[in-house]
């Protein structure tokens, strides 16, 4: 199951990033000829006398199997997609498709397209794919739709547009792996309710019990905070964790506590073992035991919504229940590849989730290492063991998640160590203890003091977040690896972790050769980025931003309202940074002059003029090479006549974004149209 798993998702991501590589007719014709050649090899009188290239086929038709997969997951090929149409769009019939969410200003949900309409008088027509709806929060409190609920929308939803930063996240291609390419901002007015289903699928229920359980939750919890971290830790929403919160965890290494993942289905796992561990001694036990773990699982996946990473682990733990029963010996390892390989035919775009790698490597690693670790030393004090055994846990999925934790997350916790000894059991007890007050809800006096109970176990463990943020050096930040230094990191711990299994030294070497190749990409970084001058003028809605780098060294320039906001800062300018290798920011620019009305900076041979006033006087000397206009100062009828080699039109210019169709595009950049103005 391994190879098979292996081999399929190798099908799975050579479609996703060589999509035109195989025609389907192509693919589909070459399966059948494996087919045929496999059953020639295998199925003839004489015995298969080439057992190697009988392999090789075989693992080509599951190979070929992954890439038609992920082909077929895909619904921008149907030719009724929302993409095929280029007519104006007047309104569209959807189907709700996900509970609605809460943000700031909006109320966020996913529709699946059926059926539209170019105009009042149009009729309708048929149509496919999805559409990520926002619904403003100033027209109503709340949203009457649920999931299967038919909608009507006025107005025609946009296509949803890349990143307009370097580096920034690109939101666009992480819903194209959920096949949503367009998005739709509506008044609740221009929503109108068709129909109600009548027979609700099991995802409706399935977020009315996740409802049902953040009210039980809200009346019985004191506290904001311990409202917010018991809602993430055992229903995995995390709407209400406010930043400074979600700062502390991620500084402390507890970050993963807030997302409901494979470590709380484990803790499930493991307390339902625990408590049927008197029924092993019969026949009839084991299975006993496999069926109520089973039921347990999957009423808790159904009580949080049936989200994608509660569904993620509860497969994967389902395998390892059905497994145990058997009085055979089973490999843990075919035991997760079969989950795997499940998991991928049911939704190929999941090995690209991130919750999906860190889930897996970190159940590889603890399977892996944390025997290894527990054995190295023997303690015969049950805390002392305790402690150690908790240790071992921690270190071995760290050691598995490392890598993809720096790609991802560009940080590292110092003391996840310390911190962890506290945080796994505590996280245990809050997690059981909020499905024991699920449980007793209808008691309410019962509720009322496990309520009290659970509230104080959340606040032991903020104060504990707390604490472990505050000490010194509690984060490495900004550490910027690409994807190629990310499997080259997993190959230099891989050969280290096989030299101590098969004891060669050859896995020495094959580290030492790998951890060659990664130092010479950090060289190669450091010179065709760090070390490299750039000058950036970024896209931020209504905001000016833009910043000077080379080796390491920061000049920003900004309006005060984005840098005093952290969130729009970590989203949109930090991305950039990370990949220039910046360390240190200057606001206070030391190659900066204003003369009449216009700041100019004199920078590597060039000089820069900033208009931000209505009026200014240009001097004859010396000639500007790029201009940058903000809040209009700059007319669109004066890009002509300025001597200029660019004018950058930044994101405080609304009116030119309208207008720009009139303007020689050659020598004007519009960062609201065209992105990020970037010059190396």
């Amino acid at each position: 199951m391994v190879r098979m798993a292996g081999v399929f998702a190798g099908g799975v991501l050579w479609g996703i990033y060589f999509p035109d590589f195989f025609s389907i007719p192509w693919a589909t014709a070459c399966i059948a000829g494996f087919v045929v050649l496999y059953a020639a090899l295998n199925f003839s009188p004489d015995q298969n006398r080439f057992p190697v290239v009988s392999g090789l086929v075989a693992f080509s038709v599951i190979f070929l199997l992954g890439y038609v997969r992920f082909f077929f997951a895909v619904d921008t090929h149907r030719d009724d997609h929302l993409t095929r149409f280029d007519r104006r769009i007047a309104r569209y019939e959807a189907a709700v498709s996900s509970a609605p969410e809460e943000r700031v200003r909006w109320w966020r949900l996913e529709v699946a397209l059926i059926r539209l309409s170019t105009g009042a008088s149009a009729s309708w027509q048929p149509v496919s794919g999805k559409v990520l709806l926002y619904v403003s929060k100033s027209d109503s409190v709340s949203l009457p739709w649920q999931v299967g609920d038919r909608i009507v929308i006025n107005g025609a939803p946009q296509e949803i547009r890349p990143p307009a930063n370097p580096g920034e996240f690109d939101f666009k291609r992480y819903l194209s792996f959920k096949n949503i390419s367009h998005q739709h901002f509506v008044k609740n007015g221009e929503v109108r309710l068709v129909r109600t289903d009548p027979h609700r699928g099991l995802m409706s229920y399935a977020q009315r019990a996740r409802a049902w359980s953040m009210a039980v939750l809200h009346r019985y919890l004191p506290g904001e905070r311990e409202r917010a971290i018991a809602e993430a830790l055992i229903l995995g929403v995390t709407d209400g964790i406010d930043n400074n919160l979600q700062n502390a965890y991620a500084a402390s290494g507890a970050m993963y506590v807030l997302a409901v993942s494979g470590m709380h289905v484990g803790v499930i796992y493991g307390i339902v073992l625990f408590l049927l561990r008197p029924l092993d001694r019969y026949s009839w036990g084991k299975w006993t035991t496999a069926v109520v773990s089973l039921l347990v699982l999957w009423s808790f996946a159904f009580v949080t919504g049936l989200s994608p990473s509660v569904l993620r682990a509860v497969t994967m733990f389902s395998f390892l229940a059905i497994s145990r029963p058997f009085q055979r010996p089973t490999n843990i390892y075919n035991t997760l590849a079969a989950s795997v390989l499940l998991l991928l035919l049911y939704d190929p775009f999941l090995i690209l989730s991130v919750g999906f790698q860190l889930s897996y490597m970190a159940v590889l690693g603890i399977v892996y290492l944390q025997g290894k670790f527990y054995r190295v030393w023997e303690i015969q004090n049950l805390v002392g063991d305790w402690i150690w055994r908790i240790t071992c846990v921690s270190m071995a999925a760290q050691i598995a998640t490392f890598a993809i934790s720096l790609l991802y997350f560009h940080q590292f916790p110092t003391y996840f160590l310390l911190s962890n000894l506290f945080v796994i059991p505590l996280a245990t007890v809050i997690l059981g203890g909020g499905i024991f007050l699920l449980g007793v809800s209808i008691f309410p006096a019962v509720a009322g003091m496990v309520g009290q109970l659970l509230g104080g176990a959340i606040q032991l463990l903020n104060a504990i977040v707390f604490r472990t943020e505050a000490l010194p050096w509690s984060l490495i930040e900004n550490i910027y690896i690409t994807n190629v230094q990310c499997v080259l990191i997993m190959g230099i711990i891989l050969g280290l972790l096989f030299l101590f299994q098969f004891k060669s030294i050859r896995w020495l070497y094959f580290s030492v050769v790998v951890a060659l190749a990664f130092a010479s990409l950090r060289w190669q970084f450091f010179f065709d980025s760090v070390d490299r001058s750039r000058f950036v003028v970024y896209s931020v809605s209504s905001q000016s931003a833009f910043e000077w780098t080379v080796g390491g060294q920061s000049y920003f320039v900004a309006d005060s309202a984005l840098q005093e906001d952290p969130a729009r800062m970590r989203f949109q300018i930090q991305p950039c940074r990370l990949a220039r290798g910046v360390a240190r920011v200057h606001k206070q620019i030391p190659f900066a002059r204003s003369v009449r009305g216009v700041t100019y900076f004199r920078w590597k041979d060039k000089t820069f003029a900033w208009f931000k006033q209505n009026e200014f006087t240009l001097p004859v000397y010396p000639r500007i090479d790029f201009a940058i206009g903000s809040h209009n100062a700059v007319k669109l009828s004066q890009v002509s006549s300025l001597d200029v080699n660019s004018v950058i039109f930044d994101g405080t210019n609304r009116s030119a974004f309208e207008s720009a169709e009139n303007v020689d595009r050659d020598r004007a950049h519009f960062v609201g149209l065209d992105g990020a103005f970037i010059l190396e």
